[in-house]
């Protein structure tokens, strides 16, 4: 019987993300989370032996809640869930499938949105130095440093892109977003050089060692496109040839690109639209200032901040 009931819920499951695929253009990763979101609530309800959708009410919800609590999820895993599940009735009762949304009326554990970790210009400048120009890889490496803190994009939009979205007259790069969208990104000097270096001479070579050509721009040592998971691994690699302590991962330098425009000054607006964000609150937590630059605010405008 369980087993019945868990091919009943999947097709409902499968029908919204359907619905989220073509209606909403959701992107693959968040459809993903939402899968595997549902199926965890499906279990749950055949372990309380509930056949039926309709029959999810506000104790159910509460006990469910109960369970994610005790397996320690986080107040901000246990947010997504609510919304995801909310955003499931939501679709059933348009279809006609439910009477009533459950979890519509349900309060979202409150998150706190700590203070983005980011990196100091002295410790950039360090990552900079390290890679061997020489050879392929070091050329490579030196690209993807300097493209994620050119422009601030995610791992998964840096590994997707292709040669043909580049364009060098304008200093531009097509970035394709979530949801794909796409959205035009600037490149700055060091950045073009770096990427044109890789692009003559290591990428070329690198390219060589594969049998299938390939129009991804970044590679990896056999030739073949380089995914999320091989760009964290080189910023490890980075990270240790430069001798620093630090955590770094691709969207630490997100974090670093967003923090440092806006400490110099630029419009939260051209931030959020450099970044992809759809809503304006997901661009306000790099508002904080790093407090050296608090400091230099400080001595340099306060009447009596220091000795004439």
């Amino acid at each position: 019987m369980s087993y019945i009931m868990k091919n009943l819920f999947k097709q409902e499951r499968n029908k919204f993300v359907e619905y989220l695929k073509i209606e909403k253009n959701v992107a693959v990763n968040t459809l993903s989370a939402y899968e595997s979101d549902l199926d965890d609530f499906f279990n749950f309800l055949i372990s309380e032996d509930l056949k039926d959708l309709k029959l999810v009410d506000y104790s159910t919800i509460r006990h469910y809640l109960t369970t994610l609590y005790e397996r320690r999820l986080s107040k901000r895993s246990v947010a997504r869930v609510i919304s995801t599940l909310r955003g499931f009735y939501r679709f059933l009762e348009r279809e006609k499938l439910v009477d009533n949304n459950p979890f519509l009326h349900l309060d979202l554990p409150k998150v706190s949105n700590p203070i983005p970790d980011f990196l100091y210009p002295e410790e950039l400048k360090s990552l900079f130095e390290v890679n061997d120009l020489t050879k392929p890889l070091g050329q490579r490496n030196q690209a993807i440093i300097e493209l994620l803190y050119a422009t601030g994009m995610r791992v998964s939009e840096m590994t997707s892109i292709q040669e043909n979205n580049l364009d060098f007259e304008l200093d531009t790069i097509l970035v394709i977003g979530k949801g794909s969208k796409e959205r035009y990104m600037p490149i700055g000097a060091y950045c073009k050089r770096a990427i044109e270096q890789y692009m003559k001479d290591g990428r070329f070579k690198l390219q060589e060692k594969s049998k299938q050509p390939t129009k991804f721009l970044f590679l990896n040592n056999s030739g073949n496109p380089l995914t999320a998971r091989g760009v964290r691994h080189i910023l490890n690699q980075i990270v240790k040839k430069a001798a620093l302590t630090i955590d770094l991962h691709p969207h630490k330098m997100r974090h670093t690109f967003a923090t440092h425009l806006l400490n110099e000054g630029a419009d939260l607006r051209a931030v959020q639209e450099l970044l992809g964000h759809v809503h304006l609150s997901s661009t306000q937590i790099y508002t904080h200032v790093s407090k050296d630059h608090l400091m230099k605010i400080y001595n340099s405008s306060h009447p009596r901040a220091k000795n004439k």
